[in-house]
C-alpha cells in the first residue's frame, strides 16, 4: 500500500471578505507519493486547524474538505467554507502568532495519516480589519476620524489619527521667529501635543503671529461623510515617534526638512524629528530653520 505526503506550496494566497457571508482564505497544497509522483485527479479528505500561540497550541478553528487534486497534482480549497462547527470571523488575528495544521486523508475519508504544521507569518490584512470592525476595535492603518489610525491602545478603543498630508503651505516653514522666548509647551506622552498647542496657539496669537505650525494645526479640520474633525493638533515628541513608526501606512513624508513636535526644551529650541532616518534632534526656533507639520488628533 503506498503512503503519500502533501507538499506546501502555498498558504494563504489571498484573503476574500464577503457581505453577508464567512470569510475565506485561499490554500493550495501539492499531494505526492512516496514515490515523488503527482496525486493526479483524486479525491482527498483533509482537516484543516489554526493553531494559537505554537506549533502545538490549542485549535482555535477546524474544518474538514474533501478537494479534487488536478493534473498538477495541486488541492485547491478556501479555508472557512469548509465543514465545520467552529466561526472562522471570530479568530482574534491579533493574538497570535497562528499555526496551520493539516492533515490529509489521500484515499477521500478521514483517516488522516499525513500532517503538517507551518507558522502564518502574516496575517491577512482583510481579515485582521474585519475582525476588528465586528468587535467594535479601532486598528493601525484604518480610515477613521478625518485621517488614518497610527495608535491604538484600551484594546482598540482609543489610539491616535494623522492627517492625510502635511499641514501649512506644503512646503517646509519656520517655527515663529520666538526664539529667546519659553512657551513652557514643555509636555510630552499620549495627549501631551494637544496641552502644548493649545499653549502655544495662545501665546503666539497674543504676539499677533499668524503662523507656525501649532496655527496651522489648530486651523485644520476636514470634513468626511459629513462630519467635520476640528480638533487637530501638533504632536509631541512621543506622538511624532510613534507616527514616524508607522510611516509606511501613511503615504508620502518628507526626508529633507525635519516634522516638528510641541514639545519645547528650552527658550530656543524644540524637539523635531527626521523621516529618513527617525533621528530626533534638538531644534532651535530660528527663522532660518525650516520644518515640516503633519497633525494629529486623539479618539
Amino acid at each position: 500500500m503506498k503512503r503519500f505526503y502533501t507538499f506546501l506550496l502555498a498558504i494563504f494566497i489571498t484573503a476574500t471578505i464577503f457581505s453577508q457571508a464567512p470569510q475565506k482564505m485561499s490554500y493550495q497544497a501539492v499531494i505526492r507519493n512516496t514515490g515523488n509522483s503527482l496525486v493526479q485527479g483524486t479525491t482527498v479528505g483533509m482537516r484543516i486547524s489554526i493553531l494559537q500561540g505554537s506549533a502545538s497550541g490549542a485549535a482555535v478553528y477546524t474544518e474538514t474538505q474533501t478537494p479534487v487534486t488536478n493534473a498538477n497534482g495541486l488541492a485547491t480549497i478556501e479555508i472557512g467554507a469548509g465543514i465545520t462547527f467552529d466561526k472562522f470571523s471570530s479568530v482574534n488575528w491579533e493574538s497570535g502568532p497562528y499555526f496551520i495544521k493539516t492533515e490529509t486523508d489521500p484515499a477521500g475519508g478521514t483517516n488522516y495519516t499525513i500532517t503538517g504544521t507551518s507558522q502564518l507569518l502574516s496575517v491577512p490584512y482583510a481579515l485582521y480589519a474585519e475582525y476588528s470592525k465586528s468587535s467594535n476595535k479601532h486598528y493601525v492603518g484604518e480610515s477613521y476620524g478625518g485621517g488614518i489610525v497610527y495608535y491604538v491602545y484600551d484594546n482598540g478603543q482609543h489610539g491616535l489619527i494623522a492627517s492625510l498630508a502635511d499641514q501649512g503651505t506644503g512646503n517646509a516653514i519656520t517655527w515663529n521667529n520666538n526664539n529667546g522666548i519659553k512657551i513652557n509647551a514643555t509636555a510630552d506622552g499620549l495627549g501631551a501635543g494637544f496641552k502644548n498647542t493649545l499653549i502655544m496657539t495662545a501665546v503666539h496669537t497674543a504676539m499677533g503671529a499668524n503662523y507656525g505650525p501649532d496655527i496651522y494645526c489648530n486651523d485644520y479640520s476636514v470634513t468626511v461623510g459629513g462630519v467635520k474633525y476640528g480638533d487637530w493638533y501638533l504632536p509631541s515628541k512621543y506622538e511624532l515617534n510613534l507616527l514616524y513608526a508607522q510611516r509606511s501606512i501613511l503615504g508620502s513624508f518628507a526626508t529633507i526638512e525635519p516634522y516638528w513636535s510641541s514639545t519645547e526644551i528650552d527658550n530656543n529650541n524644540v524637539w523635531t524629528q527626521y523621516f529618513d532616518n527617525g533621528s530626533m534632534v534638538v531644534t532651535n526656533k530660528y527663522l532660518d530653520t525650516y520644518g515640516r507639520i503633519r497633525a494629529i488628533r486623539q479618539f
